[in-house]
C-alpha cells in the first residue's frame, strides 16, 4: 500500500529532478523525468517497451473497451508496443510528475535469469493471452525502492555508486511483481506473447519496408490463422494495421522534432503517396499532419530525443 510521507517524498525529488516541463534526461541513458504543467486530451500514442511510474497526477489508456489507468498508486509496464490512445491529467499546481524506463532488455534479462536460477518466487502467471501493457498496483517493496532510487540519483555521488545497483533492485521488483511473467515470457521469447514479440520487432525494425505477414507468421514459429489472431489478442490490431500505425507515429515525430514536410516523412516512413499518407494520418489523428504538429507543439514541451515512441509527460 502506497505511504503518505513516502509518496510526499518522493513528489518533492521529482520536482527538483524535472524543474521544467517536459522530459529530462537522467545519468543513467534509460531512465528520464516527465513533467506537464497542463493536461492532454485524448491522443493517440505508442509507448517503447518500458515501465511508467506517475507520482502525481494521473494517465489514462484507452485501448479496445478497456480503460488502463496509472497514477501514484499503479504503475504501468509494456512489455511491447502497442498503440493506445492516452489522457492526462496534470495543473500548474499539480503538476503531472513521473519517471519513464526505457526496458533495458539486457539488465531485464540478466535479472530475470537470476530470479530463475534462485528460485525466487514470481507474483504474475504465465499469461495464456496478454495484452502488451498492464497497470499494476504500487506495493510497498516498490515505492521504498523508488524512494531510493530517487534519493541516489539527486546526488551525483550517489548516483555514480548507487544507481545501477537501486535500477537493479527496481527490475527485480517489477520482475517479480503481478506482471513479471508477462516480461519473461517476452524476454525469453516464450508463448504466444513471446512470439509475437518477435514479430513486433522485425516490424519496428523494418517498418519503411514491404514487410510480409506470412513471413513474420513463419519467422514467429506460428501458422498464419493463428499468428493473426494471437497478434490481435495482444495488441488489439492486425498486423498490417499494426505497420501502419508504426509508420504514421514514426512520421509525427519526425514532422514534430525534425520540422520535416509531411511529404518527407511520408517518403521516409515508406509511403509511396503523400496523398495516402495524410488520408491514414487523419484517420488515425483526426486531423491533418499540419495541424496535428501545431496542436502538439502548443499543448506542451516537445521532448528533444529522436525516440521511436511517442511518449510524453502529458
Amino acid at each position: 500500500m502506497p505511504d503518505a510521507t513516502r509518496q510526499r517524498q518522493i513528489r518533492d525529488l521529482l520536482l527538483r529532478l524535472a524543474p521544467n516541463e517536459g522530459y529530462t534526461a537522467s545519468p543513467i541513458e534509460s531512465v528520464r523525468w516527465l513533467r506537464s504543467d497542463r493536461p492532454l486530451a485524448r491522443t493517440p500514442v505508442l509507448y517503447e517497451p518500458g515501465i511508467v511510474f506517475v507520482f502525481q497526477g494521473r494517465k489514462r489508456g484507452f485501448i479496445g473497451d478497456r480503460t488502463i489507468v496509472y497514477d501514484a498508486r499503479h504503475y504501468l509496464v509494456v512489455a511491447v508496443p502497442v498503440p493506445f490512445t492516452m489522457a492526462t491529467d496534470a495543473s500548474e499546481e499539480a503538476p503531472l510528475l513521473a519517471a519513464y524506463l526505457r526496458l533495458d532488455a539486457a539488465l531485464a534479462a540478466e535479472v530475470a535469469l537470476a530470479i530463475d536460477q534462485g528460485g525466487a518466487t514470481v507474483d504474475g502467471i504465465e499469461p495464456a493471452e496478454s495484452l502488451g501493457l498492464e497497470a499494476s498496483p504500487m506495493d510497498d517493496r516498490i515505492e521504498a525502492t523508488l524512494l531510493r532510487f530517487l534519493e541516489a540519483m539527486a546526488d551525483p555521488v550517489e548516483t555514480a555508486v548507487l544507481g545501477p545497483a537501486l535500477l537493479r533492485e527496481l527490475y527485480f521488483r517489477v520482475l517479480g511483481g503481478p506482471q513479471g511473467a508477462t516480461l519473461r515470457s517476452v524476454l525469453g521469447e516464450r508463448g504466444h506473447l513471446g512470439r509475437i514479440a518477435l514479430a513486433l520487432r522485425r516490424i519496428h525494425a523494418d517498418y519503411a519496408d514491404r514487410l510480409d505477414v506470412s513471413r513474420l507468421a513463419r519467422e514467429a514459429g506460428l501458422g498464419l490463422a493463428a499468428f493473426h489472431a494471437h497478434f490481435k489478442a495482444i495488441t488489439q490490431t492486425t498486423p498490417m494495421q499494426y505497420v501502419k500505425s508504426t509508420r504514421l507515429h514514426r512520421a509525427r515525430l519526425l514532422m514534430l522534432q525534425k520540422g520535416m514536410t509531411a511529404a518527407a516523412a511520408a517518403d521516409r516512413v515508406g509511403y509511396a503517396s503523400a496523398s495516402q499518407f495524410s488520408r491514414e494520418f487523419r484517420r488515425l489523428f483526426g486531423q491533418t499532419p499540419q495541424a496535428e504538429v501545431a496542436r502538439l507543439k502548443a499543448s506542451f514541451a516537445i521532448p528533444e530525443q529522436d525516440d521511436e515512441t511517442f511518449v510524453s509527460s502529458h
